[in-house]
């Protein structure tokens, strides 16, 4: 440390005299002692010793001096070696006092201190509350005022309640003044002014807690004063005391002030008042007014005033004088209103008032006020905050707006600045007049720690700590303010912190999210609380915090980590350490260092940037290598965290006579943090001394300076401010002449910036002059500059209208700089500042902007830079203009990345889309034109993404079951756990009945509907309504008509089969044949019969004798050995027991259909006649389409058919057959046209029987061809022209049941879909892509389509033509 000898007292001497055997040290002054003080570098800690002399050694060293100067004929005067020696002695001295005064023994006696107050206040706390002192009992005269005290304890601080005979003390409730009460520490006071005869009563305070509850009471008594009487009672004994009587000859009034004007509150007295100005008091709703800038207190000529030159709405209330006399003190009191002040606006609101500071720190503070009542029919919307800085005067508006909110942090103030502060409401019609402003605050955080008895030593914690590299993170990160409009953010600082000053970093992230994303702050955070104001209302989130110091930094560069492990103990043979690395998800280590390092910090390098590694430990020692420590957690390897590095390029952009505005560029290193700011400094040329130019960061690169004197030369410099802290001093620009600019020209462009740098192009930016000239500007003029080269090249031949140009055919591996020149009428003006060297090449890690669909469907454009920094900003542009309309897209930021999305994408939303990193060290920029067909294939993605179809795999299908019921079920995709199903029948949703049970399998993707009973009221309409998510479907399925009809016979034959299968029943029905002896046997069996069961035979409903049945195989039979006419008739066979009974029947009679033959000389065979054919059917097959007619039985020889097609007879051939079986007459149209459209009829001769079908192909039988054969519907054109190296893309739709094959063909070869063809199936669309098409490619294409139902193939000419050729198709 440093030794400093302060004197106290001018002109004291030092000298010294040898005395007998030792030397004393003498210290002459003109006083009885001196102080020696010793100040301990870096601390507020500062030791004085006081060495005192008596007066007799005083005397006795004067007169040894005043011999020894006679001895030698002068005076003694000490120097040389005696001065070196009493130096020693002083260094001694010195040196004793500091040993004895350790600073960190001094902080342990203080954090002992503290310990034991904070034991004291635990060992207090938690407890109910109860009374130390109590309250006691008063009697007071009438008019004079009683205090009543008593001290209770009680932790936590009990709810204090003050009663009047067990009625509680409302204040409001009586006179402003008549009761105060206070709770300062434990401490309460009830104090009762002027009292009467009405206040005697019994008084109680009530205290309670969450822990219990106490009361104490007291009496008052107040006595009225009965007379004058004599003794030490009379008047006149109280006047020699206390002086003359006074009375009030006038009446204080009522009081109408308006803000902002001033007012007097005066009265006047019978007589005068002794020393009145001292003797007189005001007082302010009970509050003793004192004199101050605005108020004045005068007593003069018998009268009393209150003089306030500015009323504030603050000023208003209960204003009471009060003057002594012989019986007490006697008092008039009157109202003041102070009205608001007319607004500067109609309409505008009242100002507020009590706007008061709270919670004062380093930085921030918390400011309060109270609303205005007057809204003026309006309500309040928001209001406005203002500051003005020390004494200047100047007040401006804060950036934060506090909204509705009467509370509010103020964020962003220069620690050791005073501040004053003032509030503007804001309605709809506008803002009022300021309130009154606060006293002057100054931002400090002081720390006074008491230590010892009768004084306080200011210690500051840094003093005490060790010098660290990087401070340990804070700790108890809460929330402790929670508000709708801001949230306060507290922590605990790091410890141990450094002896750095510290600075924080926040970062937030929504609960359920990963990502983290740094809170913005204009200025670094230096104090342990920082106020949020841009939280999302309803969301949840997440708070940490970092502490940064001055010289702090995380990870040497950004390809680089820093890592602390703690030591190993107890091992004395300890070599050192090795370290592994790996990356995140990756199996196998890397060895980082191949000899052990000894220290416990090591910064790994030659990592990449943005990806994740984690990293182990092993200590190795004479015995070996030991084991690998836990691994660390993944830690992302970003860009470093340090202070910028110095601004540079300074330009005068545009001057006038006693201002300039000039422009900078930003640090080559920001320190991977965001730039928040610029400080600027300005001198003279004459004047060496820099003077600051701002207080607060100055936000852009672009400034005013004013208050400068014409014609004088200014040099300027800036530095860069991150959240690190304020980085290097620029070097001073160039002298700048104050002289105003009148050139006609305009001024020079400037910020000429490079980006979406590529091999051979990039993107030239720059920013208008501010200074225009005579006229607007036309155009830029641009010139380039070859590295090595001093000569500026026109870039383009001509202007450029816009701020910002396309610059292509560079040369790779080369740099550039450029320049631009503003041009208006009056001609070119100044050049810019040249751009940056700029070198060209492809990095291999750009990255470009990724255009999609996201999971919601919504159309974005993203762009991923994880080299940037963490806590970069991405700035979006559209056409280079500025920003996208926030009204049609949406940006959302995330570490590393950035989105954009659009929200209603049309034609308005094409054009080109940029994306820069700010604050990044490196360029990292790219765009992505948008073209109306791109946009068309996005927005068609989007449509099926938000519009999800559940995939139907099986339509309706309808079962009847063994016993009749009907099992309609269809099937789809596997569904979630989650989707849903909706039944309904005829309007109205089915539920699950033992009538009607639905099973809905969401694994098979299976809905099953069986009807138990199906009858007619089941008829109508069944939709199946699905949802999984977003992906919906709905399946309907029509059960009327005819096809109801049916369903409800085979349902109930079904049925009625399975009751008869319960018992005996037929398992073959009759049925006849005729033997060699042309005998007719009728033939049946029976099944599950049993001893009991009964066969009959009948013929005409008679019981038949001659049948025979075999009861163990159960067979039935009856012969008819010669059969004739009289065996016509119907034949019944029945078999039946208690079960139930069964039957089976043969008609052989002429209304039967059936018609007699001669064999064997005999009748014995009947034959179905044409009227047994059923009506014509269409079905398709695999080769087109079948018409049939179903027959009991077909005779060649005895029945003709004939085919007709619109009355034309049909014959067999190529693409007509024509055949018959024994049941079914059919005719089939092998590949259908358009042509076999029409009716056609089959005509049936049966002898005399005549019968004639028909069908109409127009009709049902088209819908076959169009739903269930393989067909091209539409797409594909005759002929398809395009250049070479273009993309081919042929599209056509397709159709058919069951889904066609498909395959494409070239000159009626299959081709082979690999390289350059490219096939895609999205539904019933087919495309067929050729990327960079050639004259190979020209031929002519057929897609083939085939399914069982039939084929066709689609045809197309591709012709291919040369750059620069016109097509054959256009020579005609």
């Amino acid at each position: 440390g440093a030794l400093r000898i302060q004197e106290v007292r001018a002109g004291r001497a030092l000298r010294t005299q040898n005395v007998r055997a030792g030397r004393v040290l003498e210290h002459r002054m003109s006083g009885q002692g001196e102080t020696l003080e010793h100040r301990i570098p870096d601390s507020n800690i500062i030791f004085r010793m006081e060495i005192f002399a008596t007066p007799r050694e005083v005397k006795l060293r004067s007169e040894a001096t005043v011999l020894e100067a006679e001895k030698r004929g002068e005076k003694r005067v000490g120097f040389q070696n005696d001065w070196e020696k009493t130096e020693i002695d002083i260094l001694n001295v010195c040196r004793m006092l500091r040993e004895r005064v350790d600073r960190k023994a001094l902080w342990r006696r203080t954090e002992e201190k503290i310990r034991e107050a904070k034991e004291l206040k635990e060992l207090c706390s938690s407890r109910g509350p109860y009374f130390w002192i109590p309250l006691r009992s008063h009697t007071v005269w009438e008019n004079e005022s009683v205090l009543l005290t008593c001290t209770v304890c009680g932790s936590p601080p009990p709810q204090v309640v003050w009663y009047k005979n067990d009625v509680r003390i409302e204040p409001h409730l009586f006179p402003a003044g008549k009761y105060i009460m206070k709770n300062h520490f434990g401490l309460l006071t009830l104090e009762i002014r002027r009292c009467t005869v009405e206040d005697s009563a019994t008084y109680t305070v009530m205290v309670k807690n969450a822990y219990g509850q106490a009361s104490s009471f007291a009496k008052v008594l107040v006595q009225k004063y009965l007379g004058k009487e004599s003794g030490f009672d009379s008047e006149i004994f109280k006047r020699s005391l206390l002086g003359p009587d006074v009375e009030f000859t006038s009446v204080l009034q009522p009081v109408f002030a308006r803000e902002k004007e001033p007012f007097i509150l005066a009265c006047t007295f019978t007589q005068d008042v002794p020393d009145g100005q001292r003797n007189i008091q005001w007082f302010r709703d009970g509050m003793l007014l004192q004199i101050s800038k605005r108020r004045q207190l005068q007593y003069l000529d018998c009268q009393a005033s209150v003089k306030v030159s500015c009323a504030y709405k603050e000023d208003e209330g209960m204003y009471t004088i009060q003057v002594p006399s012989p019986f007490g003190s006697k008092e008039q009191s009157a109202y003041v209103f102070v009205r608001d002040a007319p607004a500067e606006k109609a309409g505008a609101p009242g100002s507020p008032l009590n706007v008061q500071c709270h919670d004062v720190n380093k930085d921030c503070l918390i400011l309060t006020w109270v609303p205005p009542s007057d809204t003026r029919s309006s309500p309040i919307i928001g209001y406005t905050i203002e500051r003005c800085q020390g004494e200047s005067g100047v007040w401006e508006t804060c950036p934060e707006a506090p909204g509705g909110t009467c509370r509010y942090p103020v964020r962003g103030l220069i620690e050791g600045q005073s501040y004053r502060f003032r509030v503007r409401a804001i309605n709809k019609a506008g803002t009022s007049i300021p309130s009154k402003a606060t006293e002057s605050v100054t931002m400090q955080d002081p720390r006074e720690i008491p230590f010892d008895f009768w004084r306080n030593i200011a210690v500051s914690k840094a003093d005490t700590e060790d010098s660290v590299i990087i401070p340990s993170p804070p700790t108890n990160v809460r929330a402790s303010e929670t508000r709708q409009a801001y949230v306060l953010l507290s922590w605990d600082e790091p410890c141990p912190r450094g002896k750095e000053e510290l600075t924080y970093l926040l970062e937030k992230s929504v609960v359920g999210s990963d990502a983290w994303e740094a809170v913005s702050s204009e200025t670094p955070v230096k104090s342990p609380r920082f106020a949020l104001l841009d939280l999302e209302k309803g969301k949840a989130y997440r708070f940490r915090v970092r502490a940064l110091t001055l010289h702090l930094h995380y990870g040497d560069t950004k390809t680089s980590v820093s890592l602390i492990w703690d030591h190993v103990t107890g091992d004395s043979e300890l070599l050192g350490y090795y370290i592994y690395s790996r990356e995140a998800g990756a199996s196998e280590w890397q060895t980082v260092n191949n000899k052990p390092i000894k220290s416990n910090r090591f910064s790994v390098p030659g990592l990449k940037t943005g990806k994740e590694y984690v990293f182990c430990i092993r200590s190795v020692s004479e015995a070996g290598v030991g084991e690998r420590s836990a691994e660390t957690d993944p830690i992302t390897v970003k860009q470093a965290i340090a202070t910028p590095s110095a601004p540079y390029g300074f330009a005068l952009l545009a001057c006038g006579k006693n201002d300039m505005v000039i422009g900078w560029k930003p640090p080559k290193r920001r320190g991977g943090g965001k730039i928040l700011g610029y400080f600027l400094d300005q001198h003279e040329e004459s004047e060496p001394k820099w003077q600051p130019v701002n207080q607060q960061l100055v936000p852009t690169r672009v400034y005013k300076i004013t208050d400068l004197q014409e014609g004088h030369f200014y040099q300027f410099r800036a530095q860069a401010t991150n959240w690190a802290g304020v980085g290097e001093l620029s070097e001073p620009s160039d002298l700048f002449e104050c002289k105003e600019w009148t050139m006609a020209q305009p001024g020079p462009p400037y910020d000429v910036r490079a980006s979406e740098v590529r091999a051979s192009s990039l993107m030239l930016r720059w920013e208008p002059p501010l200074y225009k000239g005579v006229g607007p500007v036309t155009g830029y003029h641009v010139s380039v500059q070859e590295e090595g080269s001093e000569k500026w090249k026109p870039l383009v031949p001509g202007p450029v209208s816009d701020t910002h140009l396309r610059v292509s055919d560079l040369e790779r591996g080369k740099s550039y700089k450029f320049q631009v020149q503003a041009l208006n009428s009056a001609g070119i003006g100044q050049p810019s500042l040249p751009s940056d060297p700029v070198f060209m090449e492809d990095k291999p890690d750009a990255r470009e902007i990724k255009v999609g669909v996201d999971e919601e469907g919504s159309i974005f454009m993203a762009f991923e830079a994880p080299e940037a920094p963490d806590y970069s900003e991405f700035e979006w542009t559209k056409d280079y203009e500025g920003p996208p309309d926030p009204q049609r897209v949406t940006v959302k930021d995330d570490i590393c990345s950035s989105k954009i999305i659009l929200k209603e994408p049309s034609k308005e939303d094409l054009g080109t889309y940029s994306v820069t990193v700010i604050d990044a060290d490196e360029d990292i920029s790219a765009s992505h034109t948008l073209t109306e067909e791109e946009l068309d294939k996005l927005k068609k993605l989007s449509h099926e993404i938000k519009n999800p179809v559940i995939k139907l795999i099986s339509g309706w299908n309808i079962d009847i079951l063994d016993q009749g019921e009907v099992c309609l079920w269809l099937e789809v995709e596997k569904l979630s756990p989650a989707a849903e199903l909706h039944l309904i029948f005829n309007d109205k949703e089915l539920i699950s009945s033992p009538t009607h049970k639905i099973n809905f399998d969401r694994e098979k993707g299976l809905v099953e509907l069986t009807i138990q009973n199906f009858s007619d009221e089941d008829m109508g309409t069944y939709t199946a309504q699905l949802q999984d998510g977003k992906a919906k479907n709905q399946i309907t399925l029509a059960l009327v008509g005819d096809n109801f009809d049916k369903l409800l016979r085979a349902s109930a034959a079904k049925r009625r089969d399975w009751k008869r299968k319960q018992g005996p029943h037929f398992v073959e029905p009759l049925k006849w044949k005729v033997t060699e002896e042309c005998e007719v046997l009728l033939t049946c069996k029976v099944t599950n019969t049993k001893k009991e069961s009964r066969f009959q035979w009948f013929f005409q409903k008679k019981e038949n004798s001659k049948g025979q049945y075999n009861a163990e195989t159960g067979d039935g039979l009856l012969e008819i050995p010669e059969m004739s006419k009289k065996d016509k008739g119907t034949y019944m066979a029945v078999i039946s027991d208690d079960r139930g009974e069964d039957d089976t029947i043969l008609d052989l009679t002429d209304e039967g259909s059936v018609r007699v033959k001669t064999m064997c000389g005999k009748l014995i065979l009947f034959f179905p006649s044409a009227f047994s054919a059923t009506p014509l059917k269409i079905q398709g097959t695999e080769e087109g389409i079948r018409i049939f007619s179903k027959v009991k039985f077909f005779d060649v020889d005895y029945m003709k058919t004939f085919w007709y097609h619109k009355e034309k007879r049909l014959e067999s051939g190529d693409r007509i057959k024509v055949g018959s079986t024994l049941d079914e007459i059919w005719l089939h149209i092998l590949d259908p046209k358009d042509s076999d459209k029409g009716k056609y009829t089959l005509e049936i001769s049966a002898g005399k029987d005549i019968r004639k079908l028909t069908a109409d192909l127009s009709g049902q039988g088209e819908q076959d061809l169009v739903i269930y054969r393989a067909k091209v519907v539409k797409g594909l054109p005759d002929v398809a022209t395009i250049m070479e190296d273009k993309t081919l893309c042929l599209t056509c739709i397709i159709s058919g049941d069951p889904f066609p094959e498909i395959t494409w063909l070239k000159n009626d070869q299959p081709v082979a879909f690999r390289d350059r063809y490219r096939m895609e199936v999205k539904g019933t669309v087919v495309t067929i892509t050729i990327e960079k098409v050639c004259s190979e490619d020209s031929g002519r294409y057929g897609i083939f389509v085939k399914n069982k139902y039939g084929s066709e193939t689609g045809l197309v000419t591709v012709s291919v033509f040369k750059h620069g050729e016109e097509p054959k198709e256009l020579r005609r």
